[in-house]
């Protein structure tokens, strides 16, 4: 039973239906890991074992009957802490909604449950999605499997950190600053950010109030899994119009670029002086290039269309006028006032609203920069590039509103924590989809992950990529001890 948990969704929903496992009996496996495994790790932080138990029941009845079964028939996921199920605390890891019990589901995970998904619980996150790592006043912190003195990365670092250790089926998280990619990296599974506005997101309580209906700027939600067929079949699920454009609308995302690495056209961005990127990461990152050239893959080295810093120039602003729609706070408001004492695109004022002069004028600069990668994306269907800096950084909870007293150490020398955003910006202020997957791992033990970016709409090359880099260099390990 033990392999049974690490299987990919799609294969422990294939193996409910060949009833060579009952959806039961699965779900006790997972709750049996959870109650053996989870005190060391603490990434899932609410259960509801009778609704689950309720359901799985059911599910093995529609089995039984010989009823038609969806992608994800039996299978026990857990969904980040952000977004809403019914009957389960939804707190958004922040104590304003830590007794919020939802009464609906979100639209992401009333998919997941159409199609047969088990939610049994919720993974844990930072307060109200701000930080790369997990930890807050409601439910503690969450460490890395790989090494509990360091976090699992934020915002679904719950999440990751839960798929990591085999607590779980498949997970649902949200990223608008790294917050799939982030712990994906840290923890050694897989994520993708999605091309922005192809997933539903009402039902996210993060950073604002429950039941908001207001969409906000480069968020998106997306699947993390242990294996790159999780990403594919998540992507299959969640993608599609929303409910009030449903009667009209339909997605179509278009095909793999490629189906083989040998006619994929790539692109690597690997480092960068303007973001440094430990050498240890980019050794791993260049041996996996290598892997990719020898199996016959056109290969090019060099920067994107846009560089980082011009992309951080805009990104940092944007981000921060999202965030002027939430409720302010200490913390934030120190955050809105670093981004503009550092001179981010332009002179807006350091509270936490944008004029809409302002925010049209930094989206016309966006528009710009989405054409150039437009542009660079004919002529190649992939760019490879780092997720941050550095591996999995050890825990680190002192208070630090303007980013400005924590540091990440690469190669030995300090650099400044809001590094963290840099390799995260092309993909989010672009809105275009990016995958990650492991790669390797450090002297340390610690995961390796590469990011993945492909053209706005073509999720599907991501992941078809990093399914094929699979079969060259193997994907997910079990940490030890798990």
């Amino acid at each position: 039973m033990t392999d049974l948990a690490f299987r990919s969704a799609g294969q422990l929903a294939a193996a409910v239906a060949a009833k060579e496992v009952s959806s039961v009996e699965l779900l006790d496996h997972y709750l049996a890991r959870v109650e053996q495994l989870d005190p060391k790790v603490n990434a899932i932080v609410a259960r509801d074992e009778e609704g689950a138990r309720a359901a799985a029941l059911e599910a093995d009845r529609t089995v039984s009957r010989g009823e038609p079964l969806g992608r994800l028939h039996g299978v026990p996921v857990t969904i980040k802490d952000s977004l809403e199920v019914a009957g389960m605390r939804t707190t958004g890891g922040s104590t304003r909604w830590g007794e919020h019990v939802s009464t609906s589901d979100a639209e992401s995970v009333a998919r997941l449950k159409n199609e047969g998904a088990i939610v049994f619980g919720k993974s844990n996150m930072p307060p109200d999605a701000r930080d790369w790592q997990t930890y807050n006043e409601v439910y503690g912190t969450t460490n890395n499997p790989w090494d509990p003195t360091r976090g699992p990365g934020g915002s679904s670092g719950g999440s990751a950190a839960a798929l990591a250790a085999g607590l779980t089926g498949l997970e649902l998280g949200g990223d608008s600053a790294g917050s799939i990619r982030v712990p994906a990296h840290f923890c050694g599974v897989y994520g993708l950010r999605t091309s922005f506005g192809i997933v539903p997101r009402y039902g996210s309580v993060s950073g604002h109030a429950p039941g908001t209906l207001a969409d906000f700027d480069m968020a998106v939600l997306g699947p993390l899994g242990r294996h790159a067929d999780d990403l594919d079949l998540g992507l299959d699920i969640l993608a599609g119009a929303d409910h009030d454009r449903a009667p009209a609308w339909r997605l179509e995302l278009p095909a793999a670029r490629s189906s083989t690495l040998r006619s994929f056209r790539v692109a690597a961005w690997l480092d960068d002086p303007f973001c440094p990127v430990d050498s240890e990461l980019v050794a791993i990152m260049q041996a996996t290039l290598e892997a990719v050239r020898a199996e016959g893959a056109v290969v090019v080295e060099g920067k994107g269309p846009v560089g980082l810093e011009e992309t951080m120039a805009l990104y940092e602003p944007l981000l921060m006028a999202q965030s002027g729609l939430v409720e302010s706070d200490e913390s934030y408001a120190g955050l809105v006032d670093f981004a503009a004492a550092e001179g981010a695109a332009g002179g807006f004022a350091s509270d936490l609203t944008v004029s809409f002069r302002e925010w049209h004028a930094l989206d016309e600069r966006r528009q710009h920069s989405r054409r150039r990668w437009s542009e660079f994306f004919r002529d190649v269907d992939v760019l490879l590039c780092p997720v941050t800096p550095t591996a999995a950084f050890p825990h680190d909870q002192r208070p630090d509103p303007t980013w400005s007293v924590r540091t990440l150490q690469v190669d030995g020398a300090d650099r400044p924590y809001r590094d963290m955003l840099t390799w995260m910006a092309p993909s989010a202020v672009n809105h275009l989809p990016a995958a990650v997957a492991p790669v390797g791992t450090t002297r340390d033990g610690l995961p390796v992950g590469i990011q993945v970016i492909a053209p706005y709409l073509h999720d599907r090359t991501a992941v078809q990529f990093v399914r094929c880099l699979a079969k060259v260099i193997g994907g997910f390990r079990r940490p030890p001890g798990f």
